[in-house]
């Protein structure tokens, strides 16, 4: 098993894709999105990954410049290899609804990969706030956030739940992409950090929003805590026009789509992981 070396913010480049690896990615990122497709892009990726060896890529991935770590974090893994299999149905959905002066918050943004995107297809004028707490993995989305001519993009480093403050995460080791304000996976027990921490509506006030076009939320579970106090709190005006949040029914405390629906969202898709409601 390869072991990834610590974040190296040495200057973009250093990591070319080449050779077999190059080729490889080369036809991981053209293989079909039909079962035989999918199985030849996992067992390629998979001989890629070991050969790698520790070492991450520099690549391009959704019109922007990254640096990928395909060991600790599936989502990094996907955007290598496969971005075409990346959440595409919800990337549609949000190109689909750029405006001239986008407003997107992309909770739990991993290293990038939403909060990116839409950067580069929403133009200079767009406002986007990506909220990441885990240290390791908020120095490597700033990292990619730094090598793009985009300035419409903030990241803050913490937390957003039911309350301000600090708060414990879960971290499952084996996939930093699970990890959790609630433990979601036996990896994650005995791995715990404090981070500091906001709601959803301390923070809109801090940024000084006045609407919000899109949120994303990937909190492996915990995104009831987040939604329900915001929308008992938060004046209308607010309220995003578009949800994209991860399906969790299993870990969440309320029924969180009846809550939608309630506050006069409709749903426009369910994929394999995310549900997308939009207000009437």
């Amino acid at each position: 098993m390869p072991v990834p070396i610590a974040n190296d913010l040495s200057p973009f480049g250093k990591y070319p894709p080449k050779g077999v690896i190059a080729r490889i990615l080369q036809a991981t990122r053209r293989c079909s999105s039909s079962w035989r497709g999918k199985r030849s892009a996992f067992f390629l990726r998979a001989i890629a990954v070991r050969a790698l060896n520790g070492r991450p890529l520099d690549v391009e991935a959704f019109g922007a410049k990254m640096r990928l770590y395909p060991y600790n974090n599936v989502c990094e893994k996907r955007i290598l290899f496969t971005p075409q299999y990346f959440d595409a149905a919800e990337r549609h959905l949000i190109k689909s609804r750029i405006g001239r002066d986008f407003v997107f918050i992309d909770v739990g943004a991993n290293v990038g990969g939403y909060t990116l995107f839409a950067a580069a297809h929403a133009g200079p004028r767009a406002r986007i706030l990506a909220i990441e707490p885990q240290p390791e993995i908020f120095e490597r989305l700033v990292y990619n956030i730094r090598q793009n001519p985009f300035g419409n993009v903030k990241a803050i480093a913490c937390a957003l739940a039911d309350r301000d403050g600090e708060i414990t995460l879960f971290v499952d080791t084996h996939n930093r992409g699970e990890t959790s304000m609630r433990i979601v996976h036996s990896d994650a027990v005995g791995a715990q950090i404090r981070v500091p921490a906001k709601t959803l509506a301390s923070l809109v006030r801090d940024e000084g929003f006045r609407r919000i076009d899109a949120i994303k939320l990937d909190v492996e579970g915990a995104e009831d805590l987040i939604l329900e106090p915001f929308f008992d709190s938060a004046p209308r005006s607010l309220w995003p026009n578009l949800i994209i949040v991860e399906y969790g029914a299993g870990r969440w405390t309320v029924d969180l789509p009846q809550i939608l629906r309630d506050g006069g969202y409709a749903e426009l898709l369910k994929t394999r992981t995310n549900m997308i409601y939009e207000r009437r």
